[in-house]
């Protein structure tokens, strides 16, 4: 069998695991809303069971696979993330307060001052 072959092989038996966990999920939730006169606890523990199994069979596809070393990734990287300390953050969050201000302050004036040179000097308009 040559490397294509097995390729394409793996692929649709990664294609028919996520379709069979999507069968199981949408079974969960079938049942749950089909067991109407059985008990609450049934009807949950259908849709659990749909939802586990669905799961389950989804992380061992390929794409599965793929993911759980996409996910230990991000976490070995969010581990190498350096967190400003308490101080750090209450001056940078000062620093965005003041500027914040300042532009505040700023568009006002420069809004006052559109409004007197185009109504009172342009327009003439008096209030």
């Amino acid at each position: 069998m040559s490397q294509l072959d097995q390729v394409q092989s793996s692929g649709a038996i990664d294609k028919a695991m996520l379709v069979g966990a999507v069968l199981a999920l949408l079974a969960g939730i079938v049942g749950f809303h089909a067991l109407t006169e059985a008990s609450v606890w049934f009807r949950a523990g259908a849709l659990i069971a749909g939802i586990v199994v669905g799961v389950i069979v989804a992380l061992l596809s390929q794409s599965g696979r793929r993911f759980i070393g996409f996910s230990q990734h991000a976490i070995d990287e969010t581990r190498k993330v350096v967190w400003p300390t308490r101080k750090e953050t209450i001056q940078t969050t000062l620093i965005v307060f003041a500027f914040v201000l300042v532009m505040a302050i700023f568009l006002w004036v420069a809004d006052k001052l559109l409004e007197w040179v185009l109504y009172d000097l342009l327009l003439g308009w008096k209030r």
